[in-house]
């Protein structure tokens, strides 16, 4: 009975000795993989870090800056922050007379257009108006901050009120205002229509006398575009 007791406990002991021996073999090969990693290889437990971002920096306010001559001239290279802003573009008295009287003639376009929804009977002729105010509206906005930034005002081109084509009377804008179905369709027709061509008139010479880049274009794009509603508004009135 004894000699069972001893084998048993001798059996544990060999256990134990085994599993400390096991524990110290790990051990042992942690400490050496430390120890012996080759330098700059990446260690298995360890994370590596994200390379740090590359952000843009501010331009170079002294990069040079190519700047061509005059014909037969070289190029030549200025920094930057040496050039200047370029100069505006100039204006003469016809660019402050055109707009100076553009403002007006829209603003009555507008008190016409705004009587067709409930006065008129053509639809297309309510449609056209619709893109009447839609368009001409904004287009005062620009023609204001146009003599606002230049450091004028509306009657800085003079009174050329008898001198704006197509413009109507109060007694015709009356007439206007008390027609109403098929009578006042043709009423309106054919007063925009006149004042459709006033308005192309004046950007005609506004595009002939002119030098402002800005007025060029506004004009431009009276002449086109009410061009185009003058047909559009005759073909409605014939066809419904």
């Amino acid at each position: 009975m004894l000699g069972v007791r001893i084998r048993a406990l001798l059996g544990r002991s060999r256990r134990i000795v085994l599993i400390e021996l096991a524990v110290l073999a790990v051990l042992a090969v942690g400490v050496a993989a430390v120890l012996w990693w080759p330098e700059g290889d990446p260690k298995p437990a360890a994370t590596a870090s994200p390379p740090p971002l590359a952000l843009p920096g501010l331009p170079d306010s002294t990069a040079p800056v190519l700047m061509p001559g005059r014909p037969g001239e070289p190029a030549k290279s200025l920094p930057a922050n040496e050039m200047s802003a370029l100069p505006r573009a100039p204006h003469n008295n016809a660019d402050i007379r055109f707009v100076t009287m553009m403002i007006p003639h829209h603003e009555q376009a507008l008190v016409m257009a705004r009587l067709v929804a409930e006065r008129g009977e053509n639809p297309k002729l309510k449609i056209l108006a619709d893109r009447i105010l839609a368009a001409q509206g904004p287009e005062i906005g620009v023609l204001e901050a146009w003599l606002t930034d230049r450091g004028l005002d509306r009657d800085s081109g003079g009174d050329h009120r008898h001198r704006m084509a197509g413009m109507q009377t109060a007694e015709a804008l009356n007439r206007l205002t008390a027609a109403r179905g098929a009578e006042f369709d043709r009423m309106f027709v054919a007063m925009m229509t006149d004042h459709h061509q006033g308005a192309i008139d004046m950007g005609r010479e506004a595009l002939t006398l002119g030098t402002d880049v800005t007025v060029n274009e506004l004009a431009s794009s009276v002449v086109v575009e009410q061009g185009v509603e003058i047909n559009r508004m005759r073909d409605a009135l014939a066809n419904p």
